[in-house]
C-alpha cells in the first residue's frame, strides 16, 4: 500500500535530471537510506529500475566472466540470480534446499569453504517462500575466502532489520514497492567500503553500460555528469517515503511490523492453519500460509478480491496451489487491518468448505 504522502509527492512539478534540486533530492535519499539499510559507512545509491534491475546491477558489476559465483538456493529469486550469473559467464555453484527451508551456519560455512568462490549470493528475504535467511555466518565465511557477498533484501528493507554492516553484507539491493510503501520503479542499493574498493579497481569493464555502478555513482554523487534520464517523480516519491520512515523511527517501524506479524501468526494457528516457514525464520512483512487440504487457493483468493477488494497471492513453482502469500507491510501493518484481513480470510475459507 502506497502511503498518502507519497502519492502527494508524485504530483510535485518535475525538474530536469541535471537540475541542482534533483541532485539534492538524490543526496537526501542517500542519507535517509543509511539507517534503513543499517549502515553508517556503506555507499547508498538508487538504480532507475525495479528490484530486478538492482539484482542485475549487483551481478554485472561484481561477477566477472569466468569467476565463481556461489549461491545458497532455496527459492525463486535465488534461481534468478543464478540465471543472471550464467549469462555473465560465471561458474555458478549452488547449495540447494527446498523452497521455504533455510541454511544453518554449518551448511553455509562448509559450502563456502569447499567452493572458494569470488562472489557469494543469498536471498535474505525470499519473496516466493516467506523465508528469512540470516547472513552472519555466510558473510564471515565468504570474507575468510576472500569473497564479496551479495544479499537480496527486496522484501526486508523498511519492514524488518537488514543490518547491512552488522551482518557483513557487501552489496545489498532492494525495491521501492514493498517495505518502503512506494510504487515500483526504483531499486535502492548499498555497497560496503570493501565493495566500493573492488569496484574501483575492477580490471574489466562491466558488460552492461546502463547498470555500470561507477558511472551511476559518478552521476548521482560525484561529477553529476549525465548518465541517463532519471524518473524524477519516483525519486520524489522515494524521498517522501523515507521521510515518513524517519519520522516514525526505523526501530519503531520494525517493531510495528513484528507485532502485526505475530498477531497474524497467532490468529492463523487459532484457525487450525499452518505457516509454511519454521518459526524464527519467517519474514515479518510477507506471510506464507499453507493451503488446507481440499481447498482451492485460487477460489479463496478470488472471493477476497471480488467481495472485499483484498488481494493476496498464491504460490508458484513448487509451491503452486500450496500456500497463500500475504503481505502485511507499510500502512497496512496495523492491528485493525490485520483483524479485518483475518476475518475476511476466515469467511472466504469457510465459503469454500474449510472448518477450523
Amino acid at each position: 500500500m502506497v502511503h498518502p504522502r507519497v502519492y502527494a509527492a508524485l504530483s510535485q512539478p518535475i525538474v530536469g535530471h541535471l537540475d541542482a534540486y534533483f541532485f539534492q533530492v538524490m543526496k537526501d535519499i542517500g542519507q535517509l537510506l543509511g539507517p534503513v539499510f543499517g549502515t553508517t559507512q556503506g555507499a547508498t545509491l538508487v538504480i532507475s529500475g525495479t528490484g530486478s534491475a538492482g539484482m542485475e546491477a549487483a551481478v554485472v558489476n561484481f561477477v566477472e566472466p569466468g569467476s565463481k559465483l556461489a549461491i545458497l538456493a532455496n527459492g525463486y529469486f535465488c534461481d534468478r540470480i543464478s540465471e543472471m550469473g550464467k549469462r555473465e559467464g560465471a561458474q555458478v555453484v549452488r547449495l540447494e534446499k527446498a523452497w521455504g527451508a533455510t541454511f544453518n551456519d554449518e551448511e553455509a560455512i562448509e559450502f563456502i569453504r569447499r567452493e572458494r568462490p569470488q562472489i557469494v549470493a543469498y536471498v535474505q528475504a525470499e519473496t516466493s517462500t516467506g523465508a528469512f535467511q540470516p547472513g552472519n555466518a555466510i558473510c564471515t565465511a565468504a570474507h575468510e575466502a576472500g569473497a564479496l557477498v551479495i544479499a537480496d533484501c527486496v522484501t526486508s528493507l523498511g519492514g524488518m532489520p537488514v543490518n547491512f554492516e552488522q551482518t557483513g553484507i557487501d552489496i545489498a539491493y532492494s525495491c521501492t514497492q514493498k517495505g518502503l510503501s512506494c510504487p515500483p520503479g526504483l531499486s535502492p542499493l548499498c555497497l560496503s567500503p570493501r565493495a566500493m574498493e573492488w569496484l574501483g579497481s575492477r580490471p574489466t569493464t562491466p558488460r552492461s553500460w546502463y547498470f555500470d555502478l561507477k558511472l551511476i555513482h559518478d552521476y548521482a554523487a560525484v561529477s553529476h555528469r549525465y548518465h541517463h534520464t532519471a524518473p524524477i517523480s519516483m525519486f520524489y516519491a522515494l524521498r517522501e517515503a523515507l521521510l515518513v520512515i524517519a519520522q516514525e523511527g526505523i526501530e519503531n517501524r520494525w517493531e510495528r511490523h513484528r507485532r502485526c506479524h505475530e498477531l497474524f501468526v497467532r490468529s492463523i494457528k487459532s484457525m487450525g492453519l499452518q505457516m509454511h516457514v519454521a518459526e524464527g525464520r519467517r519474514i515479518w512483512t510477507l506471510n506464507t500460509v499453507s493451503v488446507p487440504p481440499g481447498i482451492d487457493d485460487a477460489q479463496v483468493r478470488k472471493r477476497l478480491l471480488d467481495e472485499h477488494g483484498i488481494e493476496i497471492l498464491g504460490g508458484f513453482g513448487p509451491l503452486a496451489g500450496k500456500v497463500f502469500r500475504i503481505g502485511i507491510m507499510g500502512p497496512l501493518a496495523t492491528e485493525e487491518n490485520v483483524q479485518f484481513l483475518l476475518n475476511e480470510l476466515r469467511a472466504a475459507l469457510g465459503a469454500e468448505g474449510y472448518r477450523a
